[in-house]
Parts: C-alpha cells; sequence; structure tokens
C-alpha cells in the first residue's frame, strides 16, 4: 500500500472531552504519514517529475506529510462519513462550516466553532498536500516531505516565474508568493545561483501590459540591510525600489526541485487508507468520503479531477464526491516542476484549457477536451458540486466552466455535477464593521463587501452526501445563464451599476481575463519556458445580471440580498494609494449601503430605494428576512437549522448599514 505507516505523534480527547451532541466526544490524532509510490504504476502515470525521484529497493519513490484526524470517540456514532479537507496553506481552518470569526489566528488547535460537523457525526481528516509550507516543530501548519528530483535530471531544468505586485513601495522582497502578506506562511524559494546572468527581471502594468525588462546590473538576489543590498539567495533587490502596483516577474532557476504532484498523491492515498485499510484508525467506521476544498484548495481538486487521479493503485475510487469551493475555472501550479502551490494570477499551467467537465472544442486553439475526460475514461468519478462567489466570475474566469466556446452560449452540466453561485458576494465570507481595508493587508477604494454566505455553504455538503450516500439528488443548479437571461457582460454590467454613487467601477481596459497560452516547447511534460506567449484574443467573460439595486440576479442569493440594505458586487479595485489604480483586488467585492431617507437619497441622487422606503422598521426587515431563509429551506439551499443564523447575520449588517453608512478608511 502506498501508505506505509502512520508514525504517532499525538492522540488526545478533543477540546477536553467536550461532547457534539448525539456523536458525544471526539478524540484528535496528529502522525506523519509515510509514503511508498510506483512511479510505474498506472494510477501514478500523470504526476509530473516522479519516475525521476530517487527510488528505494523495490522501485517505489517514498516521502512523508502531516496529518491531522477528528473522529468521533465512540466510532459507532459517527455518521460513518469522512471528509477529507484539503489544508489551506497547512491551515486546518473549518470556519466556513463549523462557523466561526474566518480571521481568527492559524494556530495548530482546530477550533469548533458552532460544532456543525462534529454535532453531525462527520470524521475530518486532513493530509499535508504542500510542499513549500514550513513544517515548525508547534506543527502550526501542516506540509509535505516531498521527494526531490536530482539536479543530474532535470533536463531541461526550466525556470520559475514569480509573480510579485505589493500594495507599499520597498526595496527588496522574498522570494515567496505575496498573496497573504505574512511571508510565513511559505518557505522562500531559493536561487540556485545568486549571480545567475540568465535570471530576468520584468516589469509590466497590469497583469498582461507590455513588459519590460529591467537591466540585470539594476537589480540582485539580495536582501536590504541598513540601506544596503546583502547577498540572500531567498530575496530580490531592486535598485530605486519595487514600486507598489506595477506587475514585477522573476524568472529564476530555483535551488530546489520538489515532485509538486506528490502532494496530489498524499491526499489521495491518505483517503484510500482511511477508508479501506484495517490498519487505520478509522478502520470499519467509514463508507462514504468527500473531498472538500477552498479557493487554492478548490483548484487543487479540480487539478486532482483533470488527471483523473480518484482511483488508488489497487484501482478502487477513492472520493464519493467533490465539493469544490471558489476554484472558478481555474486550476493550478499543483503538478509542474517548479509548481509554486499558492500562486494564483500567474498565466501559467492553472490558467490552461479545458474549463467545462464536458468536452468541447476552443475555437482559439482548435483543441477538443473536457475537465473530466480522464477520470471518466479510468472510471471511478465521483458526485461534484462546485460552488463560487461573484469575484470568481468578476477575474473573468469561472464562466468558462459552463460556457460552450464555439456559440458562446450556456455548456450542459454533467449529470452528476451541480454548479452554485452564491449571489453579489467575494470570495471570503464578508464580516461587519464596515472597512475598506482588507485581510491581505491592502486597501479597496470601497467599502468590503460584507456579505457572510457560509450558511449556503453548509447545504452543499449535507446534500452531496445524501447524494451519494442515498442517492438523493441535490437541488437544481444556479448560475449565470443565457437560458435564463441572467447572464451578461462585465462592461454591460459596469454601465448598469454606474448610477450607483459610492460604488468604484474597475479600469474595463485593465480587467483580468483568460487567455490562450504558449508555454514552450517541454509543456507537455510539465516544464515551462515561462513567461507565456499570451494569445491576442481573450476567453469570454460573463458574470451575473443585477437588479435594480445593483445585486445579483443569478445563483442563490442569501436571505439579506433577497432582501437588502445594499447594494453588494464582487469586485473592488486598488485604492489609489496602493498603485494598479483600476485593477482588480481579486478577491475583494464591494458594497454599498442604501441612504437611510428618502431625503438622505435625493441629495445623493441615488436611484436606490433608501431603507425607510423599503422597510417601516428593524422588526419588519428581519421578519422579511425569515420569511426569505425560509424559502430557500424549501428550495433545499439552505439547512433549516440555519434559518435563525441568517436572522443574526442579516441584523448585524442591518445595524451596520444604519448606524455607519459610510466607508472606515485607515488613519
Amino acid at each position: 500500500m502506498p501508505v506505509t505507516h502512520l508514525e504517532a505523534l499525538e492522540r488526545q480527547p478533543y477540546e477536553n472531552g467536550r461532547s457534539f451532541g448525539a456523536a458525544g466526544p471526539y478524540e484528535r490524532i496528529d502522525a506523519i504519514a509515510h509514503y511508498a509510490v510506483d512511479p510505474t504504476h498506472a494510477a501514478n502515470q500523470g504526476i509530473v517529475d516522479l519516475a525521476l525521484a530517487e527510488r528505494d529497493g523495490e522501485g517505489r519513490v517514498r516521502f512523508s506529510g502531516d496529518m491531522t484526524l477528528l473522529m468521533p470517540r465512540h466510532q459507532d456514532r459517527g455518521n460513518r462519513a469522512l471528509i477529507m479537507h484539503v489544508p489551506n496553506r497547512g491551515g486546518r481552518q473549518l470556519s466556513r462550516l463549523n462557523l466561526y470569526p474566518r480571521n481568527s489566528p492559524v494556530t495548530a488547535a482546530v477550533d469548533p466553532g458552532d460544532g456543525f460537523l462534529f454535532e453531525r457525526g462527520w470524521t475530518v481528516g486532513w493530509a499535508g498536500w504542500q510542499w513549500d509550507v514550513p513544517r515548525s516543530p508547534e506543527r502550526v501548519r501542516i506540509g509535505l516531505a516531498a521527494p526531490e528530483v536530482p539536479p543530474a535530471a532535470r533536463q531541461p531544468d526550466g525556470r520559475m516565474q514569480l509573480r510579485l505586485q505589493i500594495y507599499h513601495a520597498t526595496s527588496s522582497l522574498p522570494l515567496t508568493d505575496q498573496h497573504v502578506g505574512d511571508h510565513g506562511d511559505h518557505r522562500l524559494i531559493r536561487s540556485a545561483d545568486v549571480n545567475d546572468a540568465d535570471a530576468t527581471l520584468l516589469v509590466r502594468q497590469g497583469p498582461y501590459g507590455e513588459a519590460r525588462t529591467v537591466p540585470r546590473d539594476r537589480w540582485r538576489f539580495a536582501r536590504e540591510v541598513n540601506g544596503h543590498p546583502v547577498e540572500d539567495d531567498g530575496h530580490i533587490w531592486v535598485d530605486g525600489g519595487f514600486e507598489a502596483g506595477l506587475t514585477y516577474d522573476v524568472l529564476y532557476t530555483p535551488l530546489g526541485c520538489p515532485v509538486v504532484g506528490a502532494g496530489l498523491l498524499a491526499t489521495r492515498d491518505l483517503a484510500s487508507y482511511l477508508r479501506y485499510q484495517e490498519d487505520a484508525p478509522t478502520a470499519g467506521s467509514i463508507e462514504h468520503v468527500i473531498a472538500e476544498g477552498q479557493s487554492q484548495c478548490g483548484r487543487f481538486l479540480r487539478t486532482y479531477l483533470h488527471l483523473g487521479l480518484n482511483n488508488d493503485e489497487t484501482g478502487r475510487p477513492v472520493f464519493d464526491g467533490v465539493l469544490a469551493h471558489i476554484a472558478g475555472g481555474r486550476r493550478g501550479e499543483f503538478n509542474n516542476r517548479h509548481g509554486q502551490p499558492s500562486v494564483q494570477p500567474t498565466p501559467l499551467f492553472g490558467h490552461l484549457f479545458p474549463f467545462a467537465d464536458d468536452p468541447q472544442t476552443d475555437p482559439l486553439t482548435g483543441q477538443t477536451a473536457g475537465l473530466l475526460d480522464r477520470q471518466r475514461q479510468n472510471g471511478g468519478s465521483p458526485k461534484i458540486i462546485y460552488t463560487d462567489t461573484s469575484s470568481e466570475y468578476w477575474r473573468g474566469d469561472a464562466s468558462l466552466t459552463h460556457t460552450d466556446l464555439a456559440s458562446g452560449g450556456d455548456c450542459e452540466l454533467p449529470g452528476d455535477v451541480r454548479r452554485y453561485l452564491f449571489s453579489s458576494t467575494q470570495h471570503s465570507a464578508g464580516e461587519v464593521p464596515l472597512t475598506n481595508q482588507t485581510v491581505f493587508g491592502g486597501l479597496a477604494t470601497a467599502t468590503v463587501n460584507t456579505v457572510d454566505y457560509r450558511p449556503l455553504y453548509r447545504a452543499p455538503l449535507m446534500n452531496l452526501l445524501a447524494w451519494v450516500a442515498d442517492g438523493v439528488e441535490p437541488p437544481a443548479s444556479a448560475y449565470p445563464q443565457v437560458s435564463a437571461a441572467t447572464r451578461r457582460s462585465r462592461r454591460a454590467v459596469m454601465e448598469t451599476l454606474s448610477a450607483i454613487p459610492g460604488l468604484a467601477l474597475p479600469d474595463a481596459g485593465v480587467l483580468t481575463n483568460m487567455y490562450p497560452l504558449d508555454l514552450g516547447d517541454h509543456a507537455d511534460r510539465g516544464i515551462a519556458t515561462p513567461p507565456a506567449k499570451v494569445g491576442l484574443t481573450p476567453y469570454p467573460d460573463w458574470v451575473s445580471s443585477v437588479d435594480a439595486d445593483g445585486n445579483e440576479a443569478a445563483g442563490i442569493p442569501m436571505p439579506d440580498i433577497t432582501v437588502p440594505v445594499a447594494t453588494h458586487t464582487g469586485f473592488n479595485p486598488r485604492h489609489p494609494d496602493t498603485g494598479g489604480p483600476g485593477e482588480l483586488l481579486e478577491y475583494i467585492g464591494s458594497t454599498v449601503p442604501f441612504a437611510a431617507t428618502e431625503e438622505d437619497r435625493a441629495t445623493a441622487n441615488d436611484p436606490r430605494p433608501s431603507l425607510t422606503e423599503r422597510y417601516t422598521s428593524r422588526d419588519d426587515y428581519l421578519d422579511r428576512i425569515r420569511r426569505a431563509a425560509k424559502a430557500l429551506v424549501e428550495q433545499r439551499y439552505l439547512l433549516a437549522a440555519d434559518i435563525e443564523v441568517c436572522v443574526d447575520i442579516a441584523a448585524e449588517r442591518y445595524d451596520a448599514c444604519v448606524a455607519e453608512p459610510h466607508t472606515k478608511e485607515r488613519g
């Protein structure tokens, strides 16, 4: 078996033995999973560079990864289902399912929140899969000790493209993904040669602006110390500094070369072990396994399905269901040489066709393919539910998953797939109070989207379990469609929204898109020659149409979208102070409250009716929210237990919009 053994680290009562409803107390197991995989096996053939790694005496490639397991102490009280939560940047976060503040600090502890999963008897597992997550003695994050490709086997070696765009000017930057602000989330990707004359630094305005090469004598692999550059293979320094808002690409050969795709195998093989093996701690207690991943990890699951990996080395299916959240139409750098799992905007392997599940022909390249082709061929296809927010549509890729590229119309979804848009939302669940400060350390031009859509995410999980366990089909898909007259271009929607005062619109000239890419002669081997050659014609970019209030007409609306106190969007431009004016903050949406009174509305020349014109009182407003929530329950888009959760969420937003109608900007 690929999982040779679990190296036990700690087994202890979870939450000091707290009882979770009928499921009772839980226990937590932390261990290191040891893997040995056959690089010649058909189930592993799609993993780039696996055959180049060192092998043991039996011809297997060995590696290890962290794991955590939460399970009912009395296994007969569980629901006999395992959710494998793909850890995002090594974190064991359950805030979208076990509701708790999403900005809680990342620690080794697993916050139980409101106990949603545990009270329903779920077993929850995490397999470390990401090679660039720092592995600390405190086990704050879980990662993978991936096998390495020896230098002599890297022919051609290939280069890494590290994209950098910052909020504040600085002289030097660490060689790591900049997306999260806290560089401790990722290991430095060190240069193999600080004096590499072929290393290149490009700078451009916008994601696809014309690139200018920074002369090699004006930058170096170094960091600034007391105003002077000091040689450092893990940092890059530029004479005159990095300018906020500009897009930089550093192209270089990294020191190491991990088999990035080993993380896909770790996820598959640990799940298979926990499901099937008699010596697993879950032996005899698991009948169904669902893979769940959000953002980076949703794209990870799309890559997993695209590679047809849902069968273990014995041919058994691993996941019965897949719940992929906020992945949009992208995949990621999860299975290529010098891949960086955390990056999203870089136009490389994660941006390639196909986007839709079933085969179609790309009119821009002539290629015919579907995301699920290999998995269909291999058998063992899981049931799939995709959920997205408006932000994945506004960045230009989510609509590609259900668009017929040849006709421009809708493409039919497979029968074993459901797809839902959470209307008028942003990538992460919104919060109050109103502010233009983002969770990533930057500033938005408008107030950040406050819609907390998390109750809508719990219903798809339970519907997916009913689908795989009992054959109960989920409710109908809900997303922008030509056939329902709920789909428009971004430019057309921006024109409609332009009448709303206080709503900042992005610059249509620098909107992000997906393009056909040429990654070089060795792309079929998972080796890119960056930067990609970008096609002249972008793929189409559809979003939901909007109603008279500016809220989205397609998808599943939270009750406080059906009964609104503001206009909410999936876009928000960068604040001028952070550079890149007019460019989208890819993960951030906007909230623009309605005027409090009819007089305020007239003064602001706001076409949207005011709060006092809509609702007679706060109680009237919340009564309408409760009715809207009950309607969602009848449609099975919301769990009955979450009706009052939705009322509480709406009450917070109502109070915030009445008391704080203006954005709180930084001091």
